[in-house]
């Protein structure tokens, strides 16, 4: 019967069918996710300003508010509520202002009253329950943030505001993606265009997005941003061969001994606007250090190093606890032919130090052996289960 079934001419149809209506369902949920999320987002920008503005000093005040509402929020709702985020919550609201947003959601939404006159809201001296009252209606300022949370993030990097406007209206007209506005802005094409003599031109070919640009529904609901504003845990990876590779490390480590203690797996962190994960996050109870694992499915490179240093700084400035010695990185790469394991020491304060590390930790050659041996019996039960799957059918 499933033969008959999956034979049958008009089963490809409606196998096409579904998975379209599929991947249109998963993007109107993450545009609707997001839209819900950057107009929170402005508003609650709006408020830290409106409040800000009863200050005397207003910039000891305004630290000072940051300072204790993200104390507070981040111990009521996470990570993404720290002073660092809502700093750059308000900075969204004073780069989008309230005029142009109130106009675009009364547009919109005309049936509805949507906020008070903008003399009303920049009012000194207004308490909690009168903000409340004047808040906006958040569906009518999604409306008019149509990019994503991550671009208007991405935008806010562009000081110059003419071309952070530019870089805003061609997203939208273009479709771009967060990594495609990333790119275009890397490359500088607000001043590549504004120099162009045929600027029809480049404005054309901005229109097309290269291979790297493409999101997939699925890639777009796991963006970090959203999985914190929706409280959501994030372990997951690029591919089944690295979450497995990533699993079996992990169990092989804890069973070289108790000195080794799991902390996190998939740990994210967040450097100016730019999100990095780390793969395995280990404390080594001896050594009293974090060991900084980073995982590599192809050919070791200089800018992995480059990486990992990065991530060892970061560790040392917010994960290592007082009395702790300083983390310590170790890369590892899993190409075929390639399979090696490097520990990042040169940050290390003294050689003595390094050498006791280098001695204590598994040797880069058991892990590098360990690693080719995981991959291999991975490989050879993937095939086995699609050989099986083959004969089922």
């Amino acid at each position: 019967m499933t033969d008959l079934v999956s034979g049958s001419a008009d089963y490809s149809g409606i196998h096409s069918d579904i998975v379209a209506l599929l991947e249109t369902a998963r993007r109107t949920t993450m545009r609707s996710v997001n839209a819900v999320m950057t107009a929170t987002y402005w508003e609650i920008g709006r408020r830290i300003v409106q409040f800000e503005q009863g200050g005397h000093d207003r910039a000891a005040y305004g630290e000072a508010l940051i300072k204790r509402l993200g104390d507070d929020l981040s111990h009521q709702f996470g990570r993404g509520f720290g002073g660092r985020n809502l700093a750059q919550m308000r900075a969204f609201h004073l780069a989008w202002p309230i005029e142009p947003i109130v106009q675009t959601a009364s547009a919109l939404s005309a049936a509805h009253q949507i906020v008070q006159t903008p003399s009303a809201i920049s009012a000194k001296g207004e308490n909690s329950a009168s903000l409340s009252r004047n808040s906006l209606d958040l569906p009518a300022i999604a409306a008019a943030f149509p990019l994503p949370w991550s671009a208007y993030v991405r935008l806010l990097s562009v000081k110059n505001e003419l071309a952070r406007s530019f870089y805003a209206t061609e997203a939208l007209r273009c479709g771009w993606s967060v990594r495609q506005l990333d790119r275009q802005i890397n490359s500088q094409f607000y001043e590549r265009t504004a120099l162009s003599r045929n600027k029809t031109a480049m404005l054309q070919k901005a229109e097309h997005a290269e291979p790297d640009d493409l999101l997939t529904p699925e890639q777009a609901i796991k963006d970090p941003f959203v999985l914190e504003f929706l409280n959501l845990k994030d372990e997951y990876s690029e591919s089944d061969l690295e979450e497995a590779l990533i699993q079996h490390l992990a169990d092989f480590l804890l069973e070289l001994g108790d000195d080794f203690a799991f902390v996190g797996r998939q740990r994210r962190l967040r450097i100016d606007d730019r999100w990095f994960r780390v793969d395995l996050l280990f404390f080594h109870r001896r050594l009293r250090c974090l060991l900084v694992i980073d995982l590599k499915v192809g050919k070791f490179s200089y800018t992995d190093a480059g990486q990992m240093h990065l991530y060892l700084n970061f560790a040392r400035e917010h994960w290592m606890k007082p009395g702790e010695n300083p983390p310590v990185g170790l890369i590892l790469c899993a190409e075929k032919g390639a399979d090696e394991a490097h520990y990042a020491l040169d940050g290390l304060p003294n050689k003595v130090l390094a050498a006791e590390y280098r001695t204590v930790l598994p040797d880069e050659k058991l892990l590098a052996e360990e690693l080719a041996k995981t991959r291999s019996e991975l490989e050879m039960r993937r095939l086995g289960q699609s050989r099986a799957a083959e004969g089922a059918e």
